[in-house]
C-alpha cells in the first residue's frame, strides 16, 4: 500500500509540524509551541514567512525590535511557564543569527527550552559568497550558525527536506527532557527552505506531549535514606529543579514534616514563601546570613534540583569540608558534583519516595529552632536596611522593598545582572510561588525587559499567574537592552519598570574597588567623557515614552510609592524611573572566587590578592 503524502516546501512542513504539537498544562490541551518571535530578513523572509504568514491564527508571530531580546523574550516565557511551553526565536542568516548566540547561551546555563530557527547560506554554494556569510578559507561548510554548537542541547544543520523528520522530534524530545533540557538550534539553509518534498501525512498528526518524571534508583534511594538518618544537623537546599518539576508543596511539606530548614537558590527562591515556617532565607554570594550560617554548620545536606553555581556555594567556601551531600536532580551531570550521592530522579517523584523510606525520622527540634532563630534575626536586619531614612538619595534596598509592597500577591519580579540581583535575592519578600525570575545563571545584562515581555505574554491562560511582571533594572544595563519597551505596547502586554539610575555600572565597580583597582570605566564620573563632573545622564522618562510607554520620575520614595500605585492602573508598560545611591549594599557574609592580579605594583591590589588565596584555602576542592 502507498503511503499518503503530502507536497511542501522544508519550511512549510517545519511550520505545519509545530502547530499540530500539543501539551497539557492544568488539565487542559494547549499549543507545545504557542508563538513565534520573528524578525525576517536575507535568509528567512521569503520562505519561512510564507509558511507562517499562513498559519497565523494558530501559531502567532510577534515582530521583535532585536534578534537576542526576542529569544531573551521566549527564555523568559518558558521560565515563567515553568518548561512546560516552548516559545520560537526566528531569525536570517549571519549577523541576525549571530545576534541570538547569547540568549541561547542564557537557556543553555538556565537550562530552559527554547527552539531556534535561523536561516544560512546555500548548500549548492553556486552564488557564494553570499550577504552575511562568513567565509572560513580551510572549511567552507562553516557558516556563522556554528557558534550555536557550545550553547544549544541540540544543533542541526538541514541539508535535504528528509531531514526534518528526525530533526524535529529530536529536537522537541531534548527541550522538554527534563535531565536535558536546553535550546535547539535548527539552521535553514536557504535553498533547502524552499524545495519541496513529498512528505507523509502521518509526520503531521496532531501530538501530545508529555514531560516524563523519570523516577530514582531504588538503591541509590535507599543509600539516602541511611545517610539522611545520620545527620545531626541537616539542610535542604532547594533550587529551581523543584519549580520545574512542579514539586514545591511536596517539598515544603517533606520539610516541615521532617524538621529540616529550607534554604533556597537563585533559580530555587520563589518555591515557598518568604515567611513559610520551614523557610531560612536564599543560600550563598547574594544570600542570607541565616542560610549561610546553616550551611555552614550542616552535616548532611539534601540537594534538590540546583546545579551548585559558584553564588550558591560560595565558591564552595560556606559548607564545612566534612558535609556529605544527598543530590537530587534529573540531570546526572548536576547531580554527581563534588562527590554527592547522586540520586538522579524527577524531584516530585523522588522527594515522595524519599519521604516514604524515611519512616518516622526526624530531625533535632533545635535544627528548626536554630534556623527559625537566625531567619528572624536575618529579616529584622532587612526590614532596618530597607526603612526609609532622611538621606536625599534612597538605596536600592529601600527601593526593592517599595516595589515589594505595592506588588501584588501574582506579581513577578524580574531582573538579572547589575547590584539588583543581590539586592533582590537578599530583599524581596515572596508573596507567592512562582511569582520570583532572577535570571543569575548566565546573569545575562539586557534579559530584564525582554524576559518582561515573555512573562506578560505568559501571565493569562493556563499556567500563568494572572498578575503585572514588574521589571527591576539599573540605568546601565536599561541603555544595553530596552527596545521591548516598544514591542509591549506595540503588542498589548503590559509590565511595569523600575528604572535604578545610580549613575553606570554600580556593582562592578564596588567589585573592581574591592579588589584594590581605583574606580575605572564603571561609574560615568570614571569614564572618559566631556563633562567627568557633570556626566550626561540619560532622562529615562522621556525614553520611555518616546517608544509610548507611559513614565514617571520618582525624586523621593514617597513619590515611588505613589507612582506604583499609579502604574498598576495604566492600561500599558509603564516605566518610573528614581536616582539611587551607587555606594549602600545590603550586605553579605559569604566568598566568591575571582581572579586578582598575582604580582601588581599597587598595595591594594597586593592586599586583595592575599585576601583571595585566603578564600581559596577554605574551598571544599571537589570532596
Amino acid at each position: 500500500m502507498t503511503q499518503a503524502t503530502i507536497r511542501l516546501t522544508t519550511a512549510q512542513a517545519i511550520v505545519q509540524w509545530l502547530v499540530n504539537q500539543f501539551t497539557e498544562i492544568d488539565g487542559q490541551r494547549v499549543p507545545l509551541f504557542p508563538g513565534v518571535f520573528g524578525i525576517f530578513g536575507h535568509g528567512n523572509v521569503s520562505c519561512l514567512s510564507e509558511a507562517l504568514e499562513a498559519v497565523q491564527d494558530r501559531l502567532p508571530t510577534w515582530r521583535g525590535q532585536n534578534e537576542q531580546s526576542m529569544a531573551l523574550a521566549a527564555t523568559g516565557f518558558a521560565k515563567a511557564r515553568r518548561r512546560r511551553q516552548v516559545m520560537i526565536a526566528a531569525s536570517s542568516i549571519g549577523p541576525g543569527a549571530l545576534n541570538m548566540v547569547t540568549a541561547a547561551g542564557t537557556a543553555h546555563a538556565n537550562r530552559l527550552p527554547l527552539l531556534l530557527l535561523a536561516g544560512d547560506t546555500f548548500v549548492t554554494r553556486l552564488p557564494d559568497p553570499v550577504l552575511q556569510q562568513v567565509e572560513h578559507f580551510n572549511n567552507p561548510t562553516i557558516t556563522a550558525n556554528d557558534a550555536f554548537r557550545p550553547v544549544t542541547r541540540y544543533w542541526d544543520r538541514i541539508m535535504h527536506p528528509a531531514q526534518i523528520l528526525p530533526s524535529l522530534p529530536q529536537a522537541t524530545a531534548t527541550m522538554l527532557d527534563p535531565g536535558d533540557c536546553g535550546p535547539a538550534f535548527i539552521s535553514l539553509p536557504q535553498d533547502i527552505q524552499e524545495i519541496a518534498f513529498d512528505y507523509p501525512v502521518t509526520f503531521f498528526e496532531e501530538k501530545v506531549w508529555a514531560i516524563s518524571r523519570p523516577r530514582p534508583d531504588r538503591r541509590r534511594l535507599a543509600q539516602a535514606v541511611d545517610l539522611l538518618k545520620t545527620a545531626r544537623k541537616p539542610l535542604l537546599i532547594v533550587g529551581g529543579g523543584v519549580r520545574y518539576s512542579l514539586a514545591e508543596d511536596a517539598v515544603a511539606a517533606f520539610a516541615i514534616k521532617r524538621g529540616i530548614p529550607i534554604v533556597e537558590t537563585i533559580a530555587g527562591k520563589g518555591s515557598v514563601t518568604h515567611y513559610h515556617e520551614a523557610h531560612a532565607g536564599p543560600i550563598g554570594i547574594i544570600g542570607s546570613t541565616s542560610a549561610n550560617a546553616l550551611a555552614g554548620d550542616a552535616d548532611v545536606i539534601v540537594a534538590i534540583g540546583t546545579r551548585l553555581q559558584d553564588f550558591t556555594t560560595g565558591s564552595w567556601t560556606v559548607f564545612s569540608q566534612t558535609a556529605r551531600f544527598i543530590s537530587i536532580n534529573t540531570a546526572r551531570f548536576d547531580a554527581v558534583k563534588h562527590r554527592a550521592l547522586a540520586v538522579v530522579g524527577d524531584a516530585l517523584e523522588t522527594i515522595t519516595e524519599f519521604d516514604a523510606l524515611l519512616g518516622d525520622w526526624k530531625a533535632d527540634p533545635q535544627r528548626m529552632q536554630r534556623a527559625r532563630h537566625l531567619f528572624g534575626e536575618w529579616d529584622d536586619l532587612l526590614t532596618k536596611l530597607q526603612a526609609p531614612t532622611n538621606a536625599p538619595v534612597p538605596t536600592y534596598a529601600q527601593v526593592v522593598h517599595a516595589v515589594n509592597d505595592a506588588a501584588g500577591e501574582n506579581d513577578t519580579i524580574i531582573t538579572a545582572a547589575g547590584g539588583l540581583p543581590g539586592e533582590v535575592c537578599k530583599g524581596w519578600r515572596v508573596k507567592a510561588p512562582n511569582s520570583f525570575d532572577l535570571e543569575f545563571g548566565f546573569s545575562c545584562m539586557g534579559y530584564e525587559i525582554a524576559a518582561g515581555w515573555g512573562h506578560a505574554m505568559a501571565s493569562s491562560g493556563p499556567g500563568g499567574t494572572g498578575g503585572t511582571p514588574i521589571v527591576m533594572i539599573g540605568d546601565g544595563t536599561y541603555m544595553m537592552m530596552n527596545s521591548d519597551i516598544y514591542s509591549t505596547v506595540l503588542t498589548g502586554h503590559k509590565m511595569i519598570v523600575v528604572v535604578c539610575d545610580n549613575g553606570g555600572f554600580a556593582v562592578i565597580n564596588r567589585l573592581q574597588q574591592a579588589k584594590g583597582v581605583p574606580g575605572f570605566n564603571n561609574l560615568l564620573v570614571d569614564c572618559h567623557v566631556q563633562n567627568p563632573s557633570h556626566p550626561l545622564h540619560v532622562d529615562f522618562v522621556k525614553h520611555a515614552e518616546s517608544m509610548g510607554a507611559l513614565a514617571r520620575k520618582c525624586d523621593s520614595m514617597a513619590e515611588l510609592s505613589a507612582a506604583l500605585e499609579w502604574a498598576r492602573t495604566t492600561d500599558r508598560t509603564t516605566i518610573l524611573s528614581i536616582t539611587t545611591d551607587a555606594h549602600a549594599w545590603t550586605p553579605g557574609d559569604a566568598e566568591w572566587d575571582v581572579g586578582v592580579p598575582e604580582v601588581s605594583t599597587r598595595e591594594s591590589v597586593r592586599a586583595a590578592r592575599k585576601q583571595q588565596e585566603e578564600i581559596r584555602a577554605k574551598q571544599r576542592v571537589g570532596v
